[in-house]
């Protein structure tokens, strides 16, 4: 949408299961990539590379799955002498590997959780420097990510066995089964900071989003700004992020993230793509932040002073998810046979969905993102519940009755939850 705005030709890539997805018919062109599976598809750099050489494309943007956090895949693009729509492979690289981070983070004076920056080799390794760090200790994968690899251990006893089960894990989902340790943080809330980089070394953020509710380590509610966050404590975290992303070179968008803890705050991780969430930082900034990346890729100079990017009013988003919360949010498969999509003032739905679309699960479960927009919390909050009401999605179950629940439950319209809630 955004590139038709800008006038700018797009091709979209497909694999078999997604031969009707609506992405191939708002491209201007659409190319297929063959494959199932998603590393007989969108994981094949080849069949990438290919199919944009083949229609004579001039960049790449890897949305924020599959390929988007991958340095060899950037460093190919670069290579090929295409537009790489996002930050340097280096940079991917150095904020991918959770220890390299840690350790720049730590150098460059940015706050990180009290732990190591160095893998442990064993149980045994792990029991010696949990003394040092304090219980309770998050085991965590160094090559980590939405979730995978991460056990808490609050007792000796239990370390053998949640090291044994992260490395597992770890190997399984990213082949690397390094762990490393920190401090497991009492009443911990997930809050990023969205950054922006030019190509000629300016840096700034678009204030917070607060990303707690959380449902086995994945978002299930993100609002901006965040109830715990003073503009004082905005313009510090901001100054942070900003230093975080100039120390490994950053260019284009992407989110530091932060566990907040009894007033503190300190480096998570950062994503080196665009979020998920990143509508209700839209919302609330006025900024297209895709405008904005084409753009950056392109050249151009970012041109607001950090003094003049202020926040405005409070914007909430719910992921749609092809899941039944009715019996342990299995997966829902089936044909969508009936649709009904909420409208009215300031509610914006970014969906891949369509009547007759079908579901299976090849990917993620994620259906659509549902924001809206009010000009305080309470105004967004009911926003939020009347437009979860008026969504219809049938054939399949979806994750809304939850977030209709969160909702309207007391500590989440006090503002008072964590990670855990």
């Amino acid at each position: 949408r955004t590139a038709r705005e800008m006038g700018v030709e797009t091709v979209a890539v497909y694999s078999d299961v997604d031969r009707r997805a609506l992405h191939t018919r708002m491209a201007h062109e659409a190319l297929p990539l063959g494959g199932t599976l998603p590393r007989e598809s969108y994981l094949d750099m080849d069949k990438v590379l290919a199919a944009a050489q083949e229609s004579g494309a001039e960049a790449i943007h890897p949305g924020y799955g599959f390929l988007s956090e991958n340095a060899v895949f950037a460093r190919r693009v670069v290579e090929a002498g295409l537009a790489w729509i996002g930050p340097p492979p280096d940079a991917i690289e150095a904020m991918g590997d959770k220890i390299t981070s840690r350790r720049i983070m730590k150098e460059a004076g940015v706050p990180v959780v009290p732990g190591l920056t160095d893998p442990v080799a064993d149980a045994d390794a792990a029991l010696e420097a949990a003394e040092g760090i304090g219980y309770p200790i998050a085991i965590k994968a160094a090559a980590g990510g939405g979730g995978k690899g991460i056990r808490i251990v609050r007792d000796p006893g239990e370390m053998a066995g949640a090291f044994r089960t992260a490395s597992g894990e770890a190997v399984a989902a990213f082949g690397d089964g390094r762990l490393y340790m920190e401090r497991y943080l009492d009443e911990p809330r997930h809050v990023e900071i969205q950054v922006l980089f030019d190509h000629h070394g300016t840096g700034v953020h678009y204030g917070e989003r607060e990303c707690s509710i959380q449902r086995r380590h994945q978002k299930l509610i993100e609002e901006s700004p965040s109830v715990v966050v003073t503009p004082e404590i905005r313009a510090r975290m901001g100054e942070v992020a900003v230093r975080a992303g100039a120390a490994v070179g950053y260019q284009n968008a992407g989110t530091v993230e932060f566990l907040w803890s009894k007033g503190e705050f300190y480096f998570l991780e950062m994503n080196t793509r665009l979020q998920v969430e990143h509508p209700v930082t839209e919302m609330v900034y006025g900024v297209d932040l895709v405008r904005e990346q084409l753009e950056v890729a392109a050249g151009k100079r970012i041109d607001p002073a950090q003094a003049d990017i202020k926040p405005r009013g409070w914007a909430i988003e719910v992921r749609i998810n092809a899941e039944d919360p009715f019996h342990g949010f299995v997966p829902s498969t089936g044909t969508i046979h009936n649709l009904r999509v909420p409208g009215g003032p300031f509610v914006r739905l970014d969906s891949a969905v369509y009547r007759g679309m079908e579901v299976g699960l090849a990917y993620d479960p994620m259906l659509a993102k549902l924001i809206v927009w009010g000009p305080d919390r309470d105004t967004a909050i009911q926003r939020m519940i009347r437009a979860l009401q008026e969504l219809n999605v049938g054939g399949v179950r979806t994750g809304a009755p939850a977030a209709l629940e969160v909702l309207e439950h007391p500590r989440f319209r006090a503002g008072d939850f964590d990670t855990h809630f």
